[in-house]
């Protein structure tokens, strides 16, 4: 099969362009696929930091009955390599994890390099050369603003507001997939020379762009049992696990539209990590915290994605954080969150095919239909199994091909053999 791919990759170079159609086929299309709560959803997911750890992420989240977890990852402005970056979406496709990507500029040892407009640009051009893993682009503006070490070493909610609105704008400017989530904040920092209190920071966002949240479609939130990292998941309010339900009555306060599907990108309980460490919690602690959490907290029809921070981090100051041990095994919390019941997610993915050329003319007739045999390129998001059988239509609305039943397994950019109908 791979053979006769080779040959057919290189006669297509020589078909004129008159024999190039373009058709795709959009699953459950309607404006309505842009909210993740309208589908089947698996809200379990973790943060991670690395590519390698992507197979132990699928392992934990897409268990028991799961399917289509999600995955929390940064992405720095010196790893824009948008080859490097489809590698891992590949990846993530086939082991069914949907990416939410952070935008972050460059860490110092005064923390994080002040954003830039300038950058915005660069940053969309970068997303969108891209092929995602569903529909839906998860993208992440920044991150806890109301530090000053996250935004160049001062506090400005003038600033943050702007970029947040200019970013988004921009990103729905070059497609309406970007589905686009603001920073999320430390709840519990107070008002200090380091950090400024949640409220007044929102309140000064809105005060000199009202706007400032006009473009995003969905709310974060660092959902974090305070104090310490290491409250009860019974707790209810600001700095607690359901911080997130706090977050939206103060939108709501602000006069913000607050029927936002909510993504927590972080929270989770600090760990002894093997260690005597008084006032944090051992591993079975930490496991009956997150399942009372998941049950109870956590089950709420607003919440797309919970993503703990971390699954892997072995040196501190994250170590207390890391799911992962040192020496590479797993806390107990890990196994127990694998065994937990979880749902089968139904994500909304592209499904579109790039017609080369006919092989051949027509080959059989079936129940009126006749057949013959193409040479096609997956250019959508789903990867095709074996006798695929999918509808299309060509792009100004005529059908031009009704059937394709496919030969193999063919991810994106690949090309295979098909059975289409006239």
């Amino acid at each position: 099969m791979q053979y006769i791919s080779g040959i057919l990759v290189r006669l297509s170079l020589i078909v004129i362009a008159a024999f190039v159609f373009i058709f795709s086929y959009w699953s459950e299309a309607s404006a309505s696929s842009r909210d993740p709560r309208n589908f089947s959803n698996n809200r379990f997911g973790i943060h991670i930091l690395e590519e390698h750890d992507i197979e132990d992420a699928a392992k934990l989240v897409n268990s028991s009955g799961g399917d289509w977890g999600y995955v929390t990852l940064v992405i720095r402005l010196d790893q824009m390599d948008a080859r490097i970056w489809q590698r891992k979406f590949d990846k993530m496709r086939e082991l069914h994890l949907i990416p939410i990507v952070r935008v972050a500029t460059l860490q110092t040892s005064e923390g994080w390099v002040k954003p830039s407009h300038e950058q915005i640009k660069d940053w969309v051009n970068f997303f969108d050369r891209l092929n995602w893993v569903i529909k839906n682009r998860y993208v992440v503006i920044g991150n806890e603003p109301n530090h000053a070490k996250e935004w160049g070493g001062e506090i400005n909610p003038q600033e943050y507001a702007d970029y947040l609105y200019e970013f988004s704008k921009a990103l729905k400017s070059r497609s309406d997939e970007f589905f686009v989530l603001p920073a999320g904040f430390d709840a519990s920092a107070p008002s200090s020379t380091d950090t400024l209190d949640q409220v007044e920071f929102m309140s000064q966002m809105l005060e000199h762009n009202a706007e400032s949240f006009r473009y995003i479609d969905g709310w974060n939130s660092h959902s974090y049992p305070n104090p310490a990292f290491s409250g009860s998941p019974s707790d209810s309010g600001r700095g607690t696990v359901r911080t997130f339900d706090w977050e939206l009555k103060l939108l709501d306060e602000l006069g913000i539209d607050n029927d936002f599907p909510v993504f927590i990108t972080e929270t989770g309980w600090v760990h002894n990590a093997g260690e005597s460490v008084l006032g944090y919690s051992n591993e079975e602690d930490v496991s009956s915290n997150f399942k009372q959490a998941f049950t109870s907290a956590w089950d709420d029809e607003r919440i797309v994605a919970v993503t703990p921070f971390l699954l892997n981090y072995i040196d501190y100051p994250f170590k207390v954080f890391s799911w992962k041990k040192p020496d590479g095994s797993f806390y107990q919390f890990y196994h127990d969150l694998v065994e937990f019941p979880k749902t089968q997610g139904k994500p909304v993915q592209k499904n579109i095919a790039r017609l080369v050329f006919r092989l051949t003319p027509k080959l059989f007739t079936m129940q009126g239909e006749k057949f013959s045999m193409a040479f096609v390129q997956n250019t959508g998001q789903t990867i095709w199994t074996d006798n695929d059988v999918f509808e299309v239509d060509t792009k100004d609305g005529k059908r031009l091909l009704q059937v394709i039943q496919i030969l193999g397994n063919v991810a994106p950019f690949h090309y295979t053999l098909a059975y289409t109908t006239y």
